[in-house]
């Protein structure tokens, strides 16, 4: 994760973080950030990354081209959710149909090719897109219900 200090970018580790619960990992992002902050974040905590999340939709920014922070392997941009007009299939006999509302976030991934291919890097965003399209079934696929999280 990047986190914005007073004395610029830190990018703590989150070790093991596949293996967290969405409320587990809440509370290590949430702990590093502070620590960072402070200006008492353990040198440890901010080496042996290998995948970043940079979180600029929290200060609105829709899109954005991540940096990779080298020797990471990858970053993930995350801008801010907005609401976007689409086609609600309900065209009835004329075909038109109207609009409805719904929220849309963009992603970017940025990563080093020397460790990952292109065509790898798109199918683990389709499925980052995928798990976040249908949360609610993907927080029960891990055993939590949409409270829990």
């Amino acid at each position: 994760m990047a986190v914005d200090t007073p004395r610029g970018l830190m990018v703590p580790v989150i070790r093991d973080a596949h293996l967290l619960s969405p409320a587990a990992l809440a509370l290590a992002v949430a702990d590093a950030a502070a620590a960072c902050r402070k200006g008492s974040i353990d040198p440890e905590r901010l080496q042996g990354g290998t995948f970043t999340v940079s979180n600029l939709g929290a200060m609105g920014i829709e899109q954005f081209t991540p940096i990779l922070n080298s020797p990471q392997v990858a970053i993930l941009g995350v801008g801010a959710v907005t609401e976007t007009a689409v086609p609600d299939g309900q065209g009835g006999q004329s075909g038109q149909g109207g609009l409805r509302w719904q929220p849309q976030i963009n992603l970017s991934l940025t990563i080093d090719h020397q460790v990952v291919d292109g065509a790898p890097g798109a199918r683990f965003l389709q499925a980052v897109a995928a798990g976040l399209a249908d949360l609610d079934k993907t927080l029960a696929l891990r055993g939590l219900s949409g409270s829990d999280a």
